[in-house]
């Protein structure tokens, strides 16, 4: 039996009000996922991915190396198209994989690493020193290893430029490059800030860095600076920009000679197939929170909504799970953005001081880059009638909602299922889907789900482009429970799929190209 790979939106549903009242069931709420070929093959393939975890366990997680080398390639025609050079280094906390890293390190790609352990596995997997900056808070071990490998670093504080300078002497090393990240810019006439944060050194203080560089130019090479801000606001990215393009100014006045801007990650992904859906569950979110609705959620779960009195309060704390523009989409809607003080495209405006643009994406460069897989182990009903689908993972394991967000998992179900399946009702259900924890709290998700049936035991889920963050981000061992496998797969060009465990991908193998 093949795997359901859409739900279609006229269905009217049968579940039962989640409230237990009786009332008339609501119409389904799906959150259709996007899925774009190599994903959707992935799972057109269902003896495959039951055969996967039959071998290996649930949960497991599957990576697709081809298409983070595609996505490296879709960033780079957005430079192409606006003339401009620079680097696309991939946020690696965003993944631990080692399939993926070794992949990118067979591309042009950079690395962004923010710890010694993701900077020895990029270093491990393939990557020159040269192609990797060193970011994030550091302590003494991450710095001394940073700078003894030659990588570039991100520096955030002067205290922490201090501190790799007097190391640098120490140790007898040769100089460091370093990127100065920046914070807390603000534009002059109509008032613009950029939020606040808790990383950088705000761009009005950067004389004494740029005065510790021009001092210390033995020890440290400034290369650059750059910002990452915690937002999808195109003017305030803007207002960061620009600003970063007149500090290197500055430092050029200083006989320093900086030649890159790096702004950091945050283009984003789309992880829905359909905005009007997205539209229509937050619309109906409001009205649940209102009482307007029977509850969507778990005990009432309003993603930072609440009632007061008849009115909504709150902001919500959900990703905008369907965006018309992201990844190198958003890239190149930035370039085309006029500099608010400037007035030029920024496009022009590192064309004209001939300044290099580094970017650090993390979600959108595994955008559709895997996908993980759960079984399930038991289907119920509470007492009030509500359908609890248990699954052999924990809520860690795919925190899909501890980054807020929201997709639905595609049903596969396993070859030679019964027919009709579950208690023989094929119609749309809604379901929460509950974690193997004994915990109340572990809660795969809090808000109901709608699939396309009640699953059987032995099902599997699979939670489709979860290489961003949610595979291993927040995962943990609680109650000795082992962490999730993960592989990488590929189709050969006769178009059987190969397999390997992800620690054993080399980009070199014959799996990947193919070749006898």
């Amino acid at each position: 039996m093949g795997a359901p790979l859409s739900q279609d939106q006229g269905l009217v549903g049968s579940a039962a009000s989640e409230d237990g009242s009786g009332a008339a069931p609501e119409e389904p709420l799906f959150l259709e996922p996007r899925l774009e070929p190599p994903l959707r093959a992935l799972l057109a393939a269902p003896d495959l991915l039951h055969e996967l975890v039959d071998a290996l366990g649930s949960p497991l997680n599957v990576v697709l190396p081809e298409v983070v080398a595609s996505n490296v390639e879709a960033f780079r025609a957005v430079y192409r198209r606006h003339r401009l050079q620079g680097r696309i280094c991939f946020a690696h906390k965003a993944n631990a994989s080692s399939a993926l890293v070794r992949r990118l390190a067979d591309t042009e790609a950079g690395l962004d690493a923010a710890s010694v352990a993701e900077l020895s596995h990029a270093l491990g997997a393939g990557f020159a020193p040269d192609r990797v900056v060193a970011t994030g808070p550091k302590d003494p071990d991450f710095l001394w290893l940073a700078a003894r490998a030659g990588v570039t670093v991100h520096v955030d504080a002067p205290a922490e430029l201090a501190d790799l300078v007097r190391l640098v002497r120490a140790r007898g090393l040769p100089r460091v490059r370093v990127l100065l990240r920046l914070s807390g810019f603000a534009s002059e006439g109509v008032r613009l800030l950029t939020r606040r944060t808790r990383f950088g050194t705000p761009a009005g203080a950067v004389g004494e860095l740029l005065d510790l560089c021009a001092r210390e130019r033995d020890a440290v090479e400034l290369l650059g600076v750059g910002y990452h801000l915690d937002t999808t606001g195109l003017e305030e990215k803007a207002l960061a920009l620009e600003s970063c393009v007149l500090v290197l100014d500055e430092a050029r006045a200083r006989g320093l000679d900086p030649r890159v801007v790096d702004v950091g990650g945050g283009f984003g992904a789309s992880y829905l197939a359909d905005g009007r859906q997205w539209e229509r569950y937050t619309t109906a979110l409001t009205d649940a929170v209102l009482g307007r609705r029977p509850p969507l959620t778990w005990g009432g779960h309003g993603y930072g909504l609440r009632n007061e009195g008849g009115t909504v309060r709150g902001r919500l704390t959900l990703y905008p799970a369907h965006r018309p523009v992201a990844g190198p989409g958003y890239l190149d809607e930035l370039l085309n953005t006029p500099a608010p003080g400037l007035g030029r495209p920024l496009a022009e405006v590192l064309l004209e001081h001939l300044y290099d643009l580094w970017v650090e994406p993390g979600r959108s460069l595994v955008d559709q880059c895997g996908l993980s897989l759960a079984r399930v182990v038991d289907v119920r009903a509470t007492e009030d009638g509500t359908r609890l689908v248990r699954l052999a993972m924990t809520a860690g394991d795919v925190s899909l909602e501890e980054h807020g967000v929201l997709t639905d998992p595609v049903l596969v179900p396993r070859a030679g299922a019964a027919d009709p399946p579950g208690d023989g009702d094929d119609r749309p259900v809604g379901v929460h889907l509950v974690g193997d924890l004994c915990l109340e709290s572990d809660l795969v998700t809090r808000r109901t789900v709608f699939l396309p049936r009640l699953p059987d035991r032995g099902d599997l889920l699979a939670f489709a482009n979860t290489a961003g963050y949610c595979m291993d981000f927040r995962a943990h061992r609680a109650q000795m429970r082992p962490g999730a496998r993960k592989v990488a797969a590929g189709r050969r060009p006769d178009g059987a799929w190969w397999w390997s465990l992800d620690e054993r991908y080399w980009p070199h193998t014959t799996r990947r190209s193919g070749e006898s």
